[in-house]
């Protein structure tokens, strides 16, 4: 993997974090669906480093 494959990669995490992150704060989402969701995205930022 590249260097820039990794930061695309690890740029989606993040993004996709923030954005549970942002609809559990603002009510849209429970602590369980927030957890769940940012676990998928970091399951996605694993596959991308293997």
């Amino acid at each position: 993997m590249s260097d820039e494959d990794l930061e695309a990669a690890v740029e989606q995490f993040v993004a996709g974090a923030e954005s549970a992150f942002d609809e559990y704060e603002k009510g849209y989402a429970d602590a369980d669906a927030t957890l769940r969701l940012v676990r998928s995205h970091l399951d996605d930022l694993e596959e991308e480093l293997d």
